[in-house]
């Protein structure tokens, strides 16, 4: 607060001798009320019911109040036909890739950034949406791709199987990592350009492009067959399925990678 002449006078006209300084952190949210606001807002596969009484929507001060001292609750699976994967990653009160996910699906319907970092501007939108009722209706999805002849890539879909395809995964020298990443990134089409294992460059217009890890994506690559390592790390579709995985594959989508 700046002091002296120049600086703050008070109500009744006194001023500050001189400039003070003060530094303040402002706690983060826990977790815990994180996982209830998206499953709240209907974008964990994992319905929230508190057992006490309910904190009014528009009750914009509980709710901020509930942000450091969350109701307690009991968790359940919306939907039975998820794969033991999927339900193995489920960790109340942990933030993992698993809650990484949730929160980006909801950065990207909000106007955020879809990086799944918590800052104060996605508390803010998640208590506004909670009083709007303004909650996900695009379901939640889960992917597979399956590194084991033949490799097929398979997409889970508020519970059930809407997409199994043969896919090609990375070849020996530059292979797809196994793990579970979120989907970062969406193209409809790119020219993917860079260098293959031999020294030759290559430059190839793929479509329907979901990146999950680094330079990893799933999308469409012209082949002549497909099931097999042919990639440099990416999960490559036929264009019929990969225009059929691209909705499903949205920010935030986790995609599993196995074998």
């Amino acid at each position: 607060m700046p002091g002296g002449p120049a600086g703050v006078v008070g109500s009744g006209g006194g001023q500050l001798s001189q400039s003070v300084i003060e530094q303040f952190r402002v706690a983060n949210g826990s977790v815990v009320r994180l996982q209830e606001l998206l499953s709240l807002l209907g974008y964990s596969p994992l319905a929230w019911t508190p057992t006490g009484t309910p904190i009014e929507p528009s009750n914009t001060g509980a709710q901020l109040a509930a942000l450091y001292n969350p109701p307690s609750g009991r968790y359940s699976w919306r939907d039975n036909g998820w794969p033991a994967r999927l339900r193995a990653m489920w960790q109340p009160g942990i933030d993992n890739t698993f809650t990484r996910g949730l929160i980006m699906s909801f950065q990207a319907d909000h106007g955020l950034v879809p990086n799944g970092d918590v800052e104060a501007g996605v508390w803010t939108s998640l208590i506004d949406a909670l009083a709007a009722n303004t909650v996900n209706t695009g379901g939640y999805n889960y992917a597979i791709g399956d590194k084991a002849d033949p490799q097929s890539l398979t997409i889970y879909h508020d519970g059930g199987v809407v997409l199994r395809s043969l896919a090609n995964t990375g070849i020996a020298g530059s292979p797809t990592p196994d793990g579970t990443f979120p989907v970062y990134t969406r193209l409809r089409r790119q020219v993917m350009r860079g260098t293959n294992p031999d020294g030759r460059r290559y430059a190839d217009l793929v479509q329907y492009i979901a990146y999950f890890n680094g330079n990893d994506a799933v999308h469409y690559m012209d082949r002549a067959d497909y099931g097999i390592p042919q990639s440099l790390g990416c999960v490559e579709l036929p264009l019929a399925d990969a225009a059929r995985a691209w909705p499903y594959l949205a920010y935030g989508t986790l995609v599993t990678i196995i074998n």
